[in-house]
């Protein structure tokens, strides 16, 4: 005779097993596995944000959550090397500035390129005014004149010895490539304008390259418009990118054009794909995915910059499938964010100290995106605008406090939370024809001090600091693996492969050191950090072949030995 338990227990598995043969008929229906997937993605997500584990290094993790889900892969020889003069432009932190009004004119910033009376404010409207003026190849002397003298030598000399400036961003249009890009356009009518432009493209990147400044070449104007405004290039007042096969087709070429002509100029920082999106526009991550793909083609090692249209949460997220370790012939993908106070009725309606409280939780959107490469890939962005400007009915709200201390008060707020929580931060803009530029001007906010450098970039002493952490090496690598060993088999007791923590440890070490040394052999002073870090550990984690169920100890490794390092010489 049966006792009650006994029953119970087999009505208990008996159900169990209909709830398995429910769930196994209800996985071959799409709907439910996609809602099954998102549940599991956000578990995970919410596991990784509690368990502090995106934090570069810092601290320990209370359980790697993901050990038995990596695939289970043998390792692969490594390809690593140190890092090279091209690696430290396209990853260290950018700081720097737009350049503002040189090849996609604004009238704002260059009315001297806009005949009196000219209709329209666009690059368009001057090219056509003054081609109607004056004749398609006067009109082009002046264009190749402006191309060329606007960004001066002592401008560039100013920005790399005054701002200390790394990288500029450069916007550019379509048209800026030549005739060929501009048919079927609204410039195919005044295409000959732009048949010397690449060419100055070129000539400025390799001053800016002398220089030790690389250039984020940025294709700010996209055919039809990926948004309304004047910079994109016309007046038309839409956005006619997204809709027209043609445009996104034409974009594509012009990208793999850059690309191609990127492969043989040094100075190279990445490439954008387009300069502010417009916010919800219809099929912007399948053209991304497209032109990604297409740009893979020419060279996958390239970072390649996109837009996040106004909505970093969506776009991290995007990018992390992107950058996840086991793709392969994947470029390396940056999200492009912009953050202004001066335009929105909210902003207006706020003072300036409740702005500069604001700005010190900015970019919290890539909290428990990026840190942990193993599990969910990395998740990379830049600031790629920025300014001081706030709207006079905010600064009218400083309650006595005079207008310079709140301007520097949000600059200096804007300066360390951008080097703290990006891979860079480019100031809008440098060059304008009201020179120095109030709070829109990058000279005049960076001799006010309120646009500060990072630290590492104004030292004098980079060489001592690195053999003083060269001496510490040891110890500080022993410290680093016996407290990474001891955390692990002391509350977490199994099997491990700790020898990747070491060898982890070692590359990010030696790489951060390479990268803090690397101005001094051009003769720079200063030390550049790894700015882009979790493209940088991905990257990584990539070349040295490793792989399996605990390949997350290297990743770990990596991010400590980094992090040791920068302690060590003090930044």
């Amino acid at each position: 005779m049966w006792s009650s338990s006994t029953s119970y227990d087999i009505s208990f598995i008996f159900i169990a097993i209909l709830l398995l043969l429910l769930a196994r008929y209800l996985w071959h229906i799409p709907a439910y596995r996609a809602t099954m997937k998102r549940f599991l993605d956000k578990a995970k997500s919410a596991v990784h944000s509690h368990d502090g584990s995106h934090d570069g290094g810092s601290g320990f993790p209370a359980q790697h959550q993901q050990q038995q889900q990596q695939p289970m892969q043998t390792d692969q020889p490594s390809s690593l090397q140190p890092p090279t003069p091209a690696d430290v432009t396209r990853y260290r932190y950018h700081h720097g500035t737009n350049l503002g009004s040189v090849f996609i004119l604004e009238k704002w910033l260059t009315n001297h390129m806009f005949p009196p009376g000219a209709p329209g404010s666009s690059e368009l409207a001057a090219a056509e005014a003054w081609v109607k003026n004056e004749g398609l190849d006067a009109a082009r002397a002046r264009f190749e004149k402006h191309w060329r003298d606007y960004v001066s030598d002592s401008d560039l000399d100013w920005l790399r010895d005054v701002a200390k400036c790394t990288t500029v961003r450069l916007p550019i249009g379509y048209f800026t490539l030549g005739p060929p890009y501009c048919e079927g356009t609204a410039f195919k009518h005044v295409s000959g304008v732009y048949a010397n432009a690449w060419v100055a493209v070129k000539q400025l990147v390799a001053r800016c390259h002398q220089r030790g400044i690389g250039v984020l070449i940025d294709m700010h104007g996209l055919p039809g418009g990926a948004n309304a405004q004047e910079h994109s290039g016309t007046n038309s007042g839409k956005a006619e990118f997204w809709a027209s096969r043609g445009n996104r087709d034409l974009a594509c070429r012009a990208l793999c054009f850059v690309a191609h002509q990127a492969r043989g100029m040094e100075g190279v920082a990445g490439i954008q794909l387009v300069n502010e999106a417009e916010g919800g526009a219809k099929g912007m991550y399948d053209w991304y995915d497209t032109a990604l793909a297409e740009l893979a083609k020419v060279d996958a090692s390239m970072p390649v910059y996109v837009s996040d249209a106004w909505n970093l949460t969506k776009a991290a997220g995007w990018s992390q499938g992107k950058n996840a370790l086991l793709s392969r012939d994947v470029n390396p993908v940056v999200i492009d964010t912009h953050l202004y106070w001066c335009f929105s009725d909210a902003d207006k309606a706020k003072s300036p100290p409740q702005i500069t409280d604001e700005v010190r939780s900015k970019l919290a959107a890539l909290d428990g995106k990026d840190g942990n490469i193993v599990d969910h890939g990395a998740a990379q962005a830049v600031v790629g605008e920025y300014s001081c400007v706030l709207a006079e009915a905010t600064w009218s709200q400083g309650h006595g406090t005079p207008k310079e201390q709140l301007v520097r008060d949000f600059g200096n707020a804007q300066s360390q939370r951008y080097q703290q929580r990006a891979g860079g931060s480019f100031f809008w803009t440098y060059r304008m024809n009201w020179m120095p530029g109030g709070e829109w001007g990058f000279k005049q906010m960076t001799e006010a001090h309120a646009i500060t450098a990072p630290q590492a970039l104004t030292l004098t002493d980079v060489g001592e600091r690195v053999r003083h952490a060269q001496g510490q090496q040891q110890e500080l690598r022993g410290n680093a693996v016996g407290a990474h060993v001891g955390y692990w088999d002391q509350n977490h007791p199994g099997q491990y492969e700790h020898w990747r923590f070491e060898q982890g440890w070692d590359v990010g070490f030696s790489d951060a050191a390479g990268f803090f040394g690397m101005r001094g052999q051009g003769g720079l002073p200063g030390g550049d950090k790894i700015g882009m870090l979790d493209l940088w550990v991905l990257k990584r984690l990539r070349e040295s072949g490793q792989a399996g169920r605990f390949v997350w100890e290297f990743e770990q490794g990596l991010r400590q030995g980094v992090g040791d390092f920068y302690r060590s010489v003090g930044v």
